[in-house]
Protein backbone atom coordinates (compact mmCIF):
# COMPACT_ATOMS: atom_id res chain seq x y z
CA UNK A 1 0.00 0.00 0.00
CA UNK A 2 1.40 3.22 -1.15
CA UNK A 3 2.51 5.22 2.18
CA UNK A 4 -0.03 8.66 2.39
CA UNK A 5 0.54 11.29 4.76
CA UNK A 6 -1.93 12.49 7.56
CA UNK A 7 -3.24 15.63 5.65
CA UNK A 8 -4.36 13.34 3.10
CA UNK A 9 -6.29 10.89 4.93
CA UNK A 10 -7.85 13.58 6.75
CA UNK A 11 -9.05 15.07 3.24
CA UNK A 12 -10.13 11.50 2.04
CA UNK A 13 -12.23 11.20 5.07
CA UNK A 14 -14.14 14.43 4.33
CA UNK A 15 -14.51 13.30 1.21
CA UNK A 16 -15.97 9.86 2.21
CA UNK A 17 -18.60 12.05 3.93
CA UNK A 18 -19.56 14.60 1.68
CA UNK A 19 -20.07 11.42 -0.68
CA UNK A 20 -22.51 9.75 0.96
CA UNK A 21 -25.75 9.22 -0.09
CA UNK A 22 -28.82 11.10 2.33
CA UNK A 23 -28.31 14.17 4.17
CA UNK A 24 -25.01 15.08 5.61
CA UNK A 25 -23.89 14.18 9.10
CA UNK A 26 -22.87 18.49 10.03
CA UNK A 27 -21.38 17.45 13.42
CA UNK A 28 -19.16 14.72 11.79
CA UNK A 29 -17.88 17.15 8.83
CA UNK A 30 -17.21 19.68 11.64
CA UNK A 31 -15.00 17.35 13.74
CA UNK A 32 -13.36 16.01 10.37
CA UNK A 33 -12.95 19.73 9.52
CA UNK A 34 -11.17 20.90 12.57
CA UNK A 35 -9.05 17.75 12.21
CA UNK A 36 -8.16 18.79 9.13
CA UNK A 37 -6.86 21.97 9.65
CA UNK A 38 -4.76 20.67 12.26
CA UNK A 39 -2.95 18.43 10.86
CA UNK A 40 -2.59 20.55 8.11
CA UNK A 41 -0.48 22.89 10.22
CA UNK A 42 1.05 20.23 11.63
CA UNK A 43 2.95 19.43 8.46
CA UNK A 44 3.70 22.70 7.93
CA UNK A 45 5.60 22.13 11.16
CA UNK A 46 6.95 18.94 10.67
CA UNK A 47 8.38 20.70 7.18
CA UNK A 48 10.11 23.75 8.70
CA UNK A 49 11.45 20.66 11.59
CA UNK A 50 13.19 18.92 9.34
CA UNK A 51 13.72 21.57 6.78
CA UNK A 52 12.17 19.98 3.56
CA UNK A 53 9.25 18.67 2.57
CA UNK A 54 7.54 14.87 2.52
CA UNK A 55 9.97 12.83 0.15
CA UNK A 56 12.25 15.72 -0.52
CA UNK A 57 15.92 14.75 0.13
CA UNK A 58 18.80 17.05 1.23
CA UNK A 59 22.67 16.63 2.23
CA UNK A 60 22.90 17.06 5.69
CA UNK A 61 19.00 15.75 6.79
CA UNK A 62 18.77 16.92 10.78
CA UNK A 63 16.40 13.98 11.13
CA UNK A 64 13.92 11.58 9.16
CA UNK A 65 10.07 11.13 9.20
CA UNK A 66 8.83 7.66 11.04
CA UNK A 67 5.47 7.22 10.80
CA UNK A 68 2.25 8.81 13.28
CA UNK A 69 0.69 7.33 16.28
CA UNK A 70 -2.80 8.06 16.88
CA UNK A 71 -3.87 10.74 19.45
CA UNK A 72 -7.19 12.32 21.49
CA UNK A 73 -7.43 15.61 21.90
CA UNK A 74 -9.92 18.09 23.42
CA UNK A 75 -11.45 21.07 22.10
CA UNK A 76 -14.87 22.47 23.29
CA UNK A 77 -17.83 20.38 22.51
CA UNK A 78 -15.49 17.92 20.75
CA UNK A 79 -12.58 15.11 21.09
CA UNK A 80 -10.10 15.46 17.41
CA UNK A 81 -8.35 12.36 16.55
CA UNK A 82 -4.77 13.39 15.43
CA UNK A 83 -2.16 11.81 13.96
CA UNK A 84 1.10 13.10 15.46
CA UNK A 85 4.32 12.44 13.79
CA UNK A 86 7.34 10.16 14.89
CA UNK A 87 10.51 10.80 13.98
CA UNK A 88 14.12 9.18 14.36
CA UNK A 89 17.99 10.26 14.52
CA UNK A 90 16.55 13.99 15.29
CA UNK A 91 19.02 16.42 17.30
CA UNK A 92 16.26 18.34 19.17
CA UNK A 93 12.88 17.66 20.09
CA UNK A 94 9.98 18.44 17.84
CA UNK A 95 7.51 20.87 19.60
CA UNK A 96 4.05 21.71 18.22
CA UNK A 97 2.60 25.01 18.54
CA UNK A 98 -0.50 24.49 17.24
CA UNK A 99 -0.94 21.09 19.63
CA UNK A 100 0.31 23.54 22.65
CA UNK A 101 -2.32 26.13 21.69
CA UNK A 102 -4.81 22.74 22.04
CA UNK A 103 -3.85 21.68 25.27
CA UNK A 104 -3.86 25.20 26.52
CA UNK A 105 -7.27 25.28 25.26
CA UNK A 106 -8.45 22.12 27.20
CA UNK A 107 -6.58 23.27 30.08
CA UNK A 108 -8.68 26.81 29.97
CA UNK A 109 -11.59 23.82 29.64
CA UNK A 110 -10.54 22.26 33.05
CA UNK A 111 -10.47 25.57 34.49
CA UNK A 112 -13.90 26.34 33.71
CA UNK A 113 -14.83 23.17 35.17
CA UNK A 114 -13.48 24.02 38.35
CA UNK A 115 -14.63 27.34 37.95
CA UNK A 116 -18.35 26.16 37.86
CA UNK A 117 -17.55 23.67 40.81
CA UNK A 118 -16.49 26.77 43.21
CA UNK A 119 -19.37 28.91 41.79
CA UNK A 120 -22.02 26.42 43.04
CA UNK A 121 -22.01 23.83 40.75
CA UNK A 122 -22.56 20.20 41.80
CA UNK A 123 -20.32 17.56 40.77
CA UNK A 124 -23.63 16.22 39.03
CA UNK A 125 -24.30 19.70 37.19
CA UNK A 126 -20.86 19.82 35.67
CA UNK A 127 -21.21 16.27 34.03
CA UNK A 128 -24.56 17.13 32.55
CA UNK A 129 -23.65 20.68 31.27
CA UNK A 130 -20.55 20.28 29.22
CA UNK A 131 -20.85 17.77 26.91
CA UNK A 132 -19.47 16.79 23.76
CA UNK A 133 -21.42 16.91 20.39
CA UNK A 134 -22.52 13.57 20.42
CA UNK A 135 -24.04 13.67 24.36
CA UNK A 136 -20.88 12.17 25.90
CA UNK A 137 -19.50 14.01 29.15
CA UNK A 138 -16.38 15.71 28.95
CA UNK A 139 -15.77 15.71 32.22
CA UNK A 140 -17.05 12.98 34.74
CA UNK A 141 -18.32 13.36 38.51
CA UNK A 142 -14.78 11.38 39.08
CA UNK A 143 -12.74 13.66 37.06
CA UNK A 144 -14.42 17.03 38.40
CA UNK A 145 -13.87 15.70 42.05
CA UNK A 146 -9.93 15.52 40.55
CA UNK A 147 -10.19 18.61 39.43
CA UNK A 148 -11.22 20.40 42.22
CA UNK A 149 -8.12 18.93 44.29
CA UNK A 150 -6.27 21.65 42.28
CA UNK A 151 -7.96 24.52 44.96
CA UNK A 152 -6.54 22.78 47.54
CA UNK A 153 -2.93 22.98 46.00
CA UNK A 154 -4.41 26.80 45.64
CA UNK A 155 -5.30 26.76 49.44
CA UNK A 156 -1.53 25.34 50.52
CA UNK A 157 0.44 28.07 48.35
CA UNK A 158 -1.78 30.71 50.41
CA UNK A 159 -1.26 29.72 53.67
CA UNK A 160 2.23 29.18 53.52
CA UNK A 161 3.07 32.79 51.80
CA UNK A 162 4.73 35.59 52.99
CA UNK A 163 3.13 38.64 55.17
CA UNK A 164 5.95 40.22 56.31
CA UNK A 165 5.30 43.34 53.57
CA UNK A 166 1.68 44.05 54.43
CA UNK A 167 1.04 46.72 56.75
CA UNK A 168 -2.03 45.34 58.56
CA UNK A 169 -3.37 48.22 60.83
CA UNK A 170 -6.69 46.96 61.22
CA UNK A 171 -6.88 42.78 62.04
CA UNK A 172 -10.66 41.08 62.08
CA UNK A 173 -11.19 37.27 62.55
CA UNK A 174 -14.15 35.27 62.67
CA UNK A 175 -15.04 31.79 62.68
CA UNK A 176 -17.13 29.61 60.35
CA UNK A 177 -18.62 25.79 60.74
CA UNK A 178 -18.79 23.71 57.57
CA UNK A 179 -20.72 19.60 57.77
CA UNK A 180 -17.60 17.31 56.97
CA UNK A 181 -17.71 13.46 57.19
CA UNK A 182 -16.45 12.82 60.84
CA UNK A 183 -17.21 15.79 62.53
CA UNK A 184 -20.21 15.29 64.86
CA UNK A 185 -20.83 19.23 65.15
CA UNK A 186 -19.48 20.11 62.18
CA UNK A 187 -16.10 21.53 61.18
CA UNK A 188 -14.64 25.09 62.55
CA UNK A 189 -12.82 27.16 59.98
CA UNK A 190 -10.87 30.20 61.37
CA UNK A 191 -10.68 33.31 59.43
CA UNK A 192 -8.57 36.22 59.46
CA UNK A 193 -8.31 39.69 56.93
CA UNK A 194 -6.90 42.88 57.62
CA UNK A 195 -7.18 46.38 56.25
CA UNK A 196 -3.48 48.07 55.50
CA UNK A 197 -2.15 51.20 55.82
CA UNK A 198 -2.46 51.86 51.86
CA UNK A 199 -6.09 51.02 52.18
CA UNK A 200 -5.91 47.46 50.68
CA UNK A 201 -7.96 44.89 52.06
CA UNK A 202 -6.67 41.42 52.44
CA UNK A 203 -7.60 38.10 53.23
CA UNK A 204 -4.92 36.64 55.38
CA UNK A 205 -5.23 33.14 56.48
CA UNK A 206 -7.95 30.22 56.61
CA UNK A 207 -7.14 27.31 58.86
CA UNK A 208 -9.29 24.37 59.58
CA UNK A 209 -9.67 23.35 63.59
CA UNK A 210 -12.03 21.14 65.58
CA UNK A 211 -13.41 23.62 67.55
CA UNK A 212 -12.62 27.68 68.62
CA UNK A 213 -10.46 26.74 71.74
CA UNK A 214 -7.90 29.12 72.92
CA UNK A 215 -5.19 26.94 71.64
CA UNK A 216 -6.73 26.52 67.80
CA UNK A 217 -6.96 30.91 67.89
CA UNK A 218 -3.78 30.75 69.03
CA UNK A 219 -1.88 28.82 66.90
CA UNK A 220 -3.79 30.19 64.57
CA UNK A 221 -2.60 33.65 64.94
CA UNK A 222 0.95 32.24 65.69
CA UNK A 223 1.11 30.85 61.99
CA UNK A 224 0.27 34.36 60.79
CA UNK A 225 3.30 35.59 63.14
CA UNK A 226 6.11 33.10 61.75
CA UNK A 227 4.76 34.16 58.40
CA UNK A 228 5.92 37.92 59.03
CA UNK A 229 2.77 39.56 60.35
CA UNK A 230 3.28 42.21 62.17
CA UNK A 231 1.25 43.69 65.13
CA UNK A 232 -1.88 45.54 64.43
CA UNK A 233 -3.54 48.20 66.11
CA UNK A 234 -6.33 47.07 66.64
CA UNK A 235 -8.57 43.96 66.16
CA UNK A 236 -12.00 43.25 65.45
CA UNK A 237 -13.52 39.92 66.39
CA UNK A 238 -16.80 39.30 68.64
CA UNK A 239 -16.57 38.24 72.28
CA UNK A 240 -16.30 34.93 72.34
CA UNK A 241 -14.03 33.52 75.52
CA UNK A 242 -11.63 31.72 73.38
CA UNK A 243 -10.84 34.56 70.96
CA UNK A 244 -10.34 37.01 73.41
CA UNK A 245 -7.69 34.42 75.19
CA UNK A 246 -5.82 34.41 72.27
CA UNK A 247 -5.41 38.29 71.17
CA UNK A 248 -4.29 38.61 74.44
CA UNK A 249 -1.43 36.31 74.60
CA UNK A 250 -0.43 36.75 70.54
CA UNK A 251 -1.54 40.22 70.41
CA UNK A 252 -1.23 41.95 73.64
CA UNK A 253 -0.57 45.51 72.89
CA UNK A 254 -3.40 45.85 70.25
CA UNK A 255 -6.60 47.80 71.03
CA UNK A 256 -9.83 45.29 70.89
CA UNK A 257 -12.78 46.51 69.32
CA UNK A 258 -15.82 44.09 69.78
CA UNK A 259 -18.34 43.60 66.83
CA UNK A 260 -21.31 45.58 67.52
CA UNK A 261 -23.83 43.65 65.39
CA UNK A 262 -22.69 40.77 67.42
CA UNK A 263 -23.34 42.66 70.67
CA UNK A 264 -26.77 44.04 69.18
CA UNK A 265 -27.94 40.30 68.42
CA UNK A 266 -27.05 39.02 72.04
CA UNK A 267 -28.84 42.02 73.43
CA UNK A 268 -31.74 41.84 71.24
CA UNK A 269 -32.26 38.29 72.52
CA UNK A 270 -32.63 39.13 76.21
CA UNK A 271 -35.56 41.93 74.73
CA UNK A 272 -39.11 41.25 74.39
CA UNK A 273 -40.12 41.60 70.33
CA UNK A 274 -42.07 44.74 71.05
CA UNK A 275 -39.61 47.06 72.70
CA UNK A 276 -36.58 45.43 70.38
CA UNK A 277 -36.58 47.94 67.58
CA UNK A 278 -36.95 51.37 70.27
CA UNK A 279 -34.12 49.82 72.57
CA UNK A 280 -31.85 49.17 70.51
CA UNK A 281 -32.03 52.00 67.92
CA UNK A 282 -31.21 53.61 71.55
CA UNK A 283 -27.93 51.83 71.90
CA UNK A 284 -27.01 52.05 68.62
CA UNK A 285 -27.16 56.11 68.82
CA UNK A 286 -24.26 54.68 71.80
CA UNK A 287 -22.07 53.20 69.61
CA UNK A 288 -22.40 55.38 66.64
CA UNK A 289 -21.73 58.53 69.19
CA UNK A 290 -18.78 61.36 67.40
CA UNK A 291 -16.70 60.80 70.36
CA UNK A 292 -16.37 58.20 73.91
CA UNK A 293 -17.62 61.27 75.82
CA UNK A 294 -21.22 61.54 74.21
CA UNK A 295 -21.03 57.95 74.11
CA UNK A 296 -20.76 57.28 77.35
CA UNK A 297 -22.90 59.85 78.69
CA UNK A 298 -26.00 58.03 76.80
CA UNK A 299 -25.06 54.94 78.11
CA UNK A 300 -25.69 56.67 81.38
CA UNK A 301 -29.09 57.72 80.14
CA UNK A 302 -29.88 53.78 78.70
CA UNK A 303 -28.51 51.99 81.46
CA UNK A 304 -30.54 54.41 84.45
CA UNK A 305 -34.15 54.24 82.10
CA UNK A 306 -33.80 50.39 80.89
CA UNK A 307 -32.04 48.77 84.60
CA UNK A 308 -35.16 47.82 86.08
CA UNK A 309 -37.08 46.91 82.90
CA UNK A 310 -34.61 45.05 81.37
CA UNK A 311 -32.00 43.55 84.01
CA UNK A 312 -30.93 41.31 81.23
CA UNK A 313 -30.45 43.02 78.58
CA UNK A 314 -28.61 46.10 79.78
CA UNK A 315 -26.12 43.75 81.86
CA UNK A 316 -25.03 42.28 78.17
CA UNK A 317 -25.51 45.56 76.98
CA UNK A 318 -22.71 46.85 80.33
CA UNK A 319 -20.65 44.32 79.62
CA UNK A 320 -17.47 44.81 77.90
CA UNK A 321 -18.85 48.30 76.57
CA UNK A 322 -15.56 50.10 76.52
CA UNK A 323 -14.48 47.19 73.91
CA UNK A 324 -17.39 48.35 71.63
CA UNK A 325 -16.19 51.75 71.90
CA UNK A 326 -12.54 51.43 70.99
CA UNK A 327 -13.41 52.60 67.42
CA UNK A 328 -14.35 56.06 68.60
CA UNK A 329 -10.26 56.47 69.12
CA UNK A 330 -9.48 55.59 65.60
CA UNK A 331 -9.96 57.93 62.36
CA UNK A 332 -13.62 59.14 61.83
CA UNK A 333 -13.54 57.92 58.11
CA UNK A 334 -12.26 54.28 58.87
CA UNK A 335 -14.92 53.84 61.98
CA UNK A 336 -17.82 52.34 59.99
CA UNK A 337 -15.26 49.55 58.48
CA UNK A 338 -13.95 48.67 61.55
CA UNK A 339 -17.02 48.42 64.39
CA UNK A 340 -17.98 45.12 63.18
CA UNK A 341 -16.93 42.32 61.24
CA UNK A 342 -19.09 42.69 58.55
CA UNK A 343 -16.96 42.31 55.42
CA UNK A 344 -16.39 38.55 56.20
CA UNK A 345 -20.06 38.14 57.59
CA UNK A 346 -20.96 39.04 53.89
CA UNK A 347 -18.36 36.53 52.40
CA UNK A 348 -19.55 33.68 54.67
CA UNK A 349 -23.14 34.36 53.25
CA UNK A 350 -21.55 34.13 50.04
CA UNK A 351 -19.61 30.89 51.09
CA UNK A 352 -22.68 29.69 52.51
CA UNK A 353 -25.30 29.89 49.20
CA UNK A 354 -22.05 27.60 47.28
CA UNK A 355 -21.39 25.52 49.34
CA UNK A 356 -25.01 24.36 50.17
CA UNK A 357 -25.25 22.10 47.02
CA UNK A 358 -23.11 19.25 49.07
CA UNK A 359 -25.27 18.00 51.71
CA UNK A 360 -21.69 17.19 53.25
CA UNK A 361 -17.93 17.91 52.54
CA UNK A 362 -16.52 14.12 51.94
CA UNK A 363 -13.37 15.17 53.74
CA UNK A 364 -11.40 17.95 55.52
CA UNK A 365 -9.01 19.02 52.21
CA UNK A 366 -12.24 19.27 49.90
CA UNK A 367 -13.65 21.61 52.65
CA UNK A 368 -10.70 23.87 52.72
CA UNK A 369 -9.76 24.22 48.82
CA UNK A 370 -13.48 25.19 48.37
CA UNK A 371 -14.22 27.46 50.97
CA UNK A 372 -10.92 29.27 50.33
CA UNK A 373 -11.67 29.39 46.61
CA UNK A 374 -14.98 31.26 47.13
CA UNK A 375 -13.35 33.14 49.88
CA UNK A 376 -10.73 34.47 48.20
CA UNK A 377 -12.77 34.97 44.75
CA UNK A 378 -14.98 37.13 46.83
CA UNK A 379 -12.07 38.94 48.68
CA UNK A 380 -10.53 39.96 45.49
CA UNK A 381 -13.48 41.95 44.54
CA UNK A 382 -13.00 44.11 48.46
CA UNK A 383 -12.96 48.15 47.55
CA UNK A 384 -9.82 49.68 49.16
CA UNK A 385 -10.58 52.09 52.37
CA UNK A 386 -9.64 55.83 51.64
CA UNK A 387 -6.34 56.72 53.56
CA UNK A 388 -5.32 60.14 53.98
CA UNK A 389 -2.76 62.15 55.21
CA UNK A 390 -4.69 63.33 58.23
CA UNK A 391 -5.81 59.65 58.43
CA UNK A 392 -2.32 58.14 58.77
CA UNK A 393 -1.19 60.69 61.01
CA UNK A 394 -3.73 59.90 63.45
CA UNK A 395 -3.28 56.09 62.74
CA UNK A 396 0.81 56.98 63.48
CA UNK A 397 0.06 58.88 66.56
CA UNK A 398 -1.85 56.30 67.74
CA UNK A 399 1.02 53.54 67.03
CA UNK A 400 3.41 56.02 69.46
CA UNK A 401 1.52 55.41 72.28
CA UNK A 402 1.13 51.90 72.19
CA UNK A 403 4.45 51.44 71.14
CA UNK A 404 6.54 54.58 72.04
CA UNK A 405 9.91 52.91 71.79
CA UNK A 406 9.41 51.06 68.60
CA UNK A 407 11.17 53.79 65.69
CA UNK A 408 12.89 50.88 63.65
CA UNK A 409 10.87 51.40 60.65
CA UNK A 410 7.95 53.80 58.90
CA UNK A 411 5.43 51.19 59.33
CA UNK A 412 2.08 51.61 61.47
CA UNK A 413 2.54 48.20 62.42
CA UNK A 414 5.11 47.53 64.69
CA UNK A 415 7.44 44.27 65.93
CA UNK A 416 7.54 43.13 69.66
CA UNK A 417 10.37 43.22 71.05
CA UNK A 418 11.81 38.98 71.51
Amino acid sequence: MKKITALEAKRKEIEEILGREGGIAIEELHRAGQEELIQRILDVEVEEYLGRKWHKRCEKPTGYRNGYYKSTIAVPGERLRILKPHFRKTDKKFKSRILEGVVRLSEKLKTMAVEMYVRGLSTRDIEETLKEANGKPMFSRSMVSKLSERLYEQYREFSERDLSNLDVVYLFADGVYESVRRYTNNQALLCAWAICSDGSKHLLHIAAVESESVRAWEEFFENMKRRGLRQPLLVISDGGKAILGALEKCFPKADRQRCIVHKLRNIASKLPRDVQKVVLDEIKAVYYAPNKPAAEILATQIIEHYAKSYPSAISCFTDDLDACLTHLKYPAGHRRFIRTTNLIERSFEEQKRRTKVFPQHQHESSCLGLVFAVLKRVSDKWRRVSMTKLELAQLRNIRALICANDESNNYISYQLAA
